[in-house]
């Protein structure tokens, strides 16, 4: 078995792997890592534990701490050169995030062809892979939340909205709304004009996926937890360090 953890801005989302199929799989708050001590009372200790952070070495303390003696098992995943069929284009590969990283190898396990891959989170993030697997680089822009709290904040009449989005919005809560949305649909669909290939596919993934995805205009798929997806490839094409 393989445990994948991704360590997100918000929640720590885990899938444990055996039989060639998800046997379990959740998410946590932060505040409740130490709910994931639940696996090692329901399941024998996998082979593997991996785990891609991008919330700090507190939340991997935290982690490890819940683990207990599986914390034995852990390799943290960094963003490399090249992993899972995909060639890394930043300039510094290890600089690409690595729920990034892991989501592209996912998408690319799914599909071996060119790419959009869009992770719709506490941040909206719009990857592009070409044919060929290679990175040619991507977007990054604040969630649906985080835009709606940046607008009540930093703003001295305008409302955390809670309204719908609409083509013609004629209040203020689902102008603000509507905009959000549009603004993340926008960077998608703009993207996705350039990506070149003819066999293009658009996978979606993440919390918001489900308001992001029925608001796009092109050919898009629902894609479950890619980043555990792709953890779980890059355990199955290396092997722990001795």
């Amino acid at each position: 078995m393989i445990l994948c953890l991704d360590s997100g801005n918000s929640r720590i989302k885990f899938g444990l792997w055996g039989d060639g199929r998800w046997l379990d799989e959740g998410a946590l708050d932060h505040a409740d890592c130490a709910g994931l001590a639940r696996l090692t009372a329901d399941w024998p200790m996998p082979a593997r534990v991996m785990l891609a952070n991008v919330a700090g070495t507190e939340a991997e303390q935290a982690i490890r701490q819940a683990l207990g003696t599986w914390s034995t098992k852990l390799t943290v995943v960094t963003s490399t050169a090249a992993a899972g069929g995909v060639r890394n284009g930043y300039r510094n590969p290890g600089q690409l995030g690595v729920d990034r990283w892991c989501a592209l190898i996912g998408a690319r396990s799914l599909h071996p062809g060119a790419l959009l891959v869009v992770m719709a989170g506490t941040a909206t993030t719009v990857d592009s892979l070409d044919a060929s697997g290679c990175f040619l680089g991507g977007l990054i822009l604040p969630g649906q939340q985080l835009m709606l709290s940046a607008l009540a904040r930093n703003t001295a009449a305008l409302p955390f909205a809670k309204g719908q989005r609409q083509d013609w919005p004629q209040s203020t809560d689902d102008a603000i709304v509507s905009g959000a949305i549009e603004a993340q649909v926008g960077a998608i669909e703009r993207a996705w004009a350039r990506l070149p290939g003819t066999e293009r596919v658009c996978l979606i993934s993440g919390g918001n996926a489900g308001l992001l995805i029925k608001h796009l205009v092109m050919p898009v798929q629902q894609a479950d937890n890619l980043p555990l997806l792709g953890l779980k490839v890059l355990a199955e094409e290396t092997r722990p360090e001795s």
